[in-house]
């Protein structure tokens, strides 16, 4: 019962956040809004980059310890390995991308 109302309050907080920001008016864009944004998308694109070599590395050493404890399994924990590396670098590149759109689309409707 707690997970629904945890889910029906955040559920309820996003929609209410969402309807402030797409109601918001457009402003010319400047030079300061333009830093910021520059600022936003070097941040995010640093913090994902960081987290995800950071996840890496501790699946890397999962993994040298188990083939370590037991050579046979070799095989199943580097394709285990392998597809989990795919799934962290996949959240790099959501975040380059997001980088990228923050960057290179008219900023702030202008």
């Amino acid at each position: 019962m707690r997970k629904f109302v945890m889910i029906a309050l955040n559920t309820t907080a996003l929609l209410a956040i969402a309807v402030v920001a797409f109601a918001a008016e457009t402003v010319a864009p400047d030079s300061t809004a333009l830093g910021i944004i520059a600022l936003g998308a070097a941040l995010g694109i640093g913090i994902a980059g960081g987290g995800c070599g950071i996840g890496q590395g501790i699946g890397l050493k999962g993994a040298c310890e188990g083939i370590a404890r037991n050579p046979e399994a070799n095989r199943k924990i580097m394709g285990t390995l392998i597809l989990g590396f795919a799934f962290i670098e996949s959240c790099a590149i959501y975040a380059l991308v997001v980088s990228l759109i923050l960057l290179f689309v008219k900023p702030l409707g202008g």
